[in-house]
C-alpha cells in the first residue's frame, strides 16, 4: 500500500469519527488501567457490565486491595479468566501503593512492571489516560493492517513498528482506536461488511464480501 492511500484511509476515519476513543468506561486512570487488565479475551461490554458493580464500591488502590481476591471476585466473576485476573488486580493494587502513592505511572517500564500488564495494556493506558502516542496492537488491529494492507506484519510487535513509522504523524494519537472500532465493527474477523466498508476501494483485500442477499 502507498502514502497516498494510507493517508486516505485516515482522513476517511477522521472524517467519521474526530474524537475515538476507548470503548471501556472509566473516569480516572487507575479505573481505566483496572478494566484493561480486565479485558483480557474478555469484550468490553462485560467489563463495563462489571465495572459498574465494583467501581460504585472500590475505585482506588486501597479500596480494592481493602475487598481481597476473595472480595474482588464476586464484582468480576463474569469476566473470563477471573481468578487469575483477581489476583493480579489485588498486587497491582498493592504496588501502586507501595511504589507509586497510589498513582498509575506513566512510562512504560513502570507500567509493564505490574501484574496482568503487557505491552499492549501499557500501550492503552499510555494513550488514552496520558494523550501519548502509543500504538496498542490487539487481535482487531493485527487482522485489519494485515487485510488492508496498511501495515503488514507476522507479529504484534512487528505491525506496532510498522504502524509507528507509516502512519502520518497527524493521525498517529487516534489511529489505534479507528482500528480497533473499524476491526469491531466492519473488519470483523468471520465476515468482513466489505459491501459496507468506507475504505473498501482502498483496501489490499483480494478476497472482499458482497453485500448478502434479502433475507439472509
Amino acid at each position: 500500500m502507498n502514502a497516498e492511500k494510507r493517508r486516505e484511509i485516515f482522513t476517511r476515519f477522521r472524517a467519521q469519527n474526530l474524537h475515538p476513543t476507548t470503548e471501556l468506561e472509566y473516569t480516572t486512570p487507575f479505573e481505566l488501567l483496572i478494566a484493561v487488565i480486565l479485558s483480557a479475551q474478555a469484550t468490553d461490554v462485560s467489563v463495563n457490565k462489571a465495572m459498574r458493580r465494583l467501581f460504585p464500591v472500590a475505585n482506588t488502590p486501597a479500596k480494592i486491595l481493602a475487598l481481597g481476591e476473595e472480595g474482588l471476585i464476586p464484582y468480576i466473576q463474569t469476566i473470563g479468566l477471573y481468578r487469575t485476573k483477581a489476583r493480579n488486580v489485588i498486587r497491582t493494587c498493592g504496588i501502586l501503593l507501595a511504589e507509586h502513592r497510589g498513582e498509575v505511572p506513566r512510562t512504560r517500564e513502570q507500567l509493564q512492571a505490574l501484574p496482568g500488564v503487557g505491552r499492549k495494556t501499557a500501550n492503552v493506558i499510555l494513550n488514552t489516560a496520558f494523550g501519548e502516542v502509543a500504538m496498542a496492537v490487539d487481535t482487531h488491529i493485527f487482522r485489519v493492517s494485515n487485510r488492508t494492507g496498511i501495515a503488514p506484519g507476522k507479529n504484534v510487535d512487528q505491525v506496532e513498528h510498522k504502524l509507528m513509522k507509516l502512519v502520518p504523524p497527524e493521525f498517529l494519537m487516534d489511529a489505534h482506536h479507528w482500528l480497533i472500532l473499524h476491526g469491531r465493527y466492519t473488519c470483523t474477523a468471520r465476515n468482513p461488511q466489505c459491501w459496507n466498508c468506507m475504505i473498501a476501494d482502498l483496501c489490499d483485500y483480494p478476497d472482499k464480501t458482497p453485500m448478502p442477499a434479502k433475507g439472509v
